[in-house]
């Protein structure tokens, strides 16, 4: 199907066709999973949007963009929205290699209004205000990051026209205050405040100080009763709360916000998972979900097995047991980090701070400073936000504060945006910072263990889902800082080393091998374990290294250095890590198997080289 013209529908048809998107939405997404309750909830601001507004020179950003499925199917991608999330399919969130109607690449959130104001930049600069506007849509959600105030900030100061819709459907902002508020937030909506608004504007300008005093003072009186005034107080038009599935009031405006040429937030109260009753209201279940049957609701059944969040909970729970010194923290992602059971359990001691990676991390720097042992329990890709706090804040100072990585390596459907590549590489070069990673249960609890205890800054690495499986290998011992442990020994002169989960991936490669390698389970990548590195590299010569980290600064990268440092030449170095390249989304044994990251493939390349 090709775009479809929202402009020429009148307002009952597109009623009616929000139904059809939200049908199509919860078609596609209880077979492939997604993201559910937001995107039902955003779907009539979308299609007012595309009614006012033309995404084909008007730039639509979609902050973080998990709500933009309505429109992705506005514009052509009706029938391809059967492949969401799966390889070469259809992306999670904005991407506009996938289509120019996506102005931008979103994943992580906070980001909608910057970009933004640096459009509305650039259009000025190129004289074209008259012809396009930025549209912003951003969630309550992502208003408690700090990046949001800062481009407030100076939007407000500058005054570029932009049109800003708040999609609230948590309230957070404020609740409005009963029939009075209600009035006059649809009165401060209507094209004839606006104007009214304008028009005192000019004509208290010409009576001088008295008069505009006695204008500022009825409008903040006004504005004490509405959730407008912190915008307004910024220089920024505020118009709602709207109900955000009201078309003809949405459309209406939008109209009126698009005429203002100025900066404009339009406040739309929405529901959570619309249109579909077992997901509406403020359920954190239904916000991302895999596939599930849609009469009932249930999630489709998988293979029962423990995954590492699972094992992180279970460990700092026991921990907090025995240190009450221990504390935590996590930014917007209780239930994805496992840490909903602490913060439920030891509410004191554990907190949500919202999406505010940066605050969580100096907040916490300063808890170890006052002799506290934190817990900074953050996705890998989501730490990345965080990367000035972690260096100047924590490991300049030298602070025990440990960073709990979750989601480390491929991480899926999500794709380029949540990918856990990177933190190896760049944790690894800040100066204070122990890196280390777990294999399997038993070793992430000895893991936990020495991170409770250590009295620097360090980060522990572990996956999305289970662990790769480590049967048939020497049973972990306990965590010591820079000691590896070798598994396996060998005749050969190969050597597979493996760091994390990339320990079960060599033990897997190594089972279709016809002969023998040892095996070492590196633990640290910083420090490493010189002694035992030196030790090896007199009878093993070729080295081959499995992780799930990016190659570039990573594990294979370490290694490399550790031997120039000591002038080790004979031996030769191959990294299975992954290569300089952003990793698309999809099933993770189907990206896996396109990087050429599965055992077999990874015999094969062993082969290859033709160096056994």
């Amino acid at each position: 199907m090709s775009r479809i013209d929202i402009k020429k529908k009148s307002i009952k048809e597109l009623e009616i066709f929000s139904e059809e998107i939200r049908k199509r939405i919860l078609e596609v997404v209880s077979k492939n999973g997604g993201h559910l309750s937001s995107t039902l909830g955003a779907t009539e601001i979308i299609v007012a949007m595309h009614k006012v507004f033309d995404s084909q020179k008007d730039p639509f950003i979609f902050d973080v963009s998990h709500q933009a499925y309505a429109h992705k199917l506005i514009t052509g991608r009706w029938e391809s929205f059967s492949t969401l999330r799966e390889f070469n399919g259809i992306c999670g969130y904005t991407k506009p290699t996938e289509s120019s109607d996506d102005y931008f690449v979103a994943g992580h959130s906070s980001t909608s209004i910057s970009l933004g104001v640096g459009a509305a930049k650039a259009i000025a600069l190129k004289g074209e205000q008259r012809e396009r506007i930025p549209v912003v849509v951003i969630g309550d959600g992502s208003m408690t990051a700090g990046m949001v105030y800062e481009a407030l900030n100076e939007l407000g100061e500058r005054k570029y026209p932009m049109v800003i819709i708040l999609n609230d459907n948590e309230m957070s902002i404020a609740k409005p205050i009963g029939a009075i508020s209600r009035m006059l937030s649809s009165a401060m909506a209507s094209p004839f405040y606006q104007r009214f608004k304008k028009n005192t504007e000019s004509f208290v300008d010409n009576f001088g100080d008295g008069a505009r005093y006695i204008a500022k003072r009825m409008e903040e009186s006004l504005k004490l009763i509405t959730p407008g005034m912190l915008f307004e107080e910024m220089g920024i038009n505020y118009i709602g709360p709207v109900d955000g599935h009201n078309i003809a009031q949405l459309v209406d405006i939008m109209k009126t916000a698009k005429k203002l040429n100025e900066p404009v937030i339009i406040h739309a109260q929405t529901l959570k998972g619309k249109g579909y009753e077992i997901a509406e209201g403020k359920e954190e279940k239904w916000h991302g979900v895999g596939p599930f049957d849609l009469s009932s609701g249930n999630a489709a059944k998988k293979v029962a097995s423990k995954s590492a969040t699972q094992i992180y909970t279970e460990s700092l729970l026991a921990l907090c047991e025995k240190n009450e010194k221990i504390v935590g923290v996590t930014a917007a992602m209780p239930s994805g980090t496992g840490l909903s059971a602490l913060i439920e359990k030891y509410p004191d001691r554990f907190w949500d701070v919202a999406i505010a990676e940066q605050h969580a991390v100096t907040s916490m720097a300063a808890m170890a400073k006052e002799g506290f042992k934190p817990f900074c329990t953050i996705y890998s890709t989501f730490l990345q936000r965080a990367y000035d706090q972690v260096i100047h804040d924590t490991c300049l100072m030298d602070l025990p504060v440990v960073f709990a990585l979750d989601r480390a390596g491929i991480v899926g459907e999500d794709g380029e945006t949540h990918q856990g590549a990177f933190d190896v590489s760049y944790l690894r070069a800040i100066p204070n910072m122990t890196l280390f990673a777990p294999r399997d249960e038993k070793s992430f609890h000895q893991a936990m263990g020495f991170a409770a205890e250590y009295e620097h800054p360090c980060s522990l690495r572990y996956p999305r889902g289970s662990f790769i499986a480590t049967q048939g290998l020497a049973e972990s011992v306990s965590f010591e800082l820079g000691k590896s442990q070798l598994l396996k020994t060998a005749t050969s002169d190969i050597l597979f080393i493996g760091y994390g989960n990339g320990v079960g991936r060599a033990g897997e490669t190594s089972n279709y091998l016809d002969e023998e390698v040892a095996l070492l389970d590196l633990r640290f990548v910083k420090p490493l374990d010189e002694e035992m590195l030196k030790e090896l590299s007199k009878k093993y010569k070729k080295w081959f290294v499995f992780s799930d980290t990016a190659k570039h600064g990573g594990v294979g990268s370490a290694l490399l250095e550790f031997l120039a440092k000591e002038c080790i030449l004979d031996v030769y170095v191959v990294s299975f890590e992954y290569e300089d390249a952003f990793i698309t989304h999809g099933n993770t044994k189907i990206v896996e198997e396109s990087l050429g990251l599965l055992p077999q493939q990874l015999v094969k390349r062993v082969k290859e080289l033709n160096l056994s």
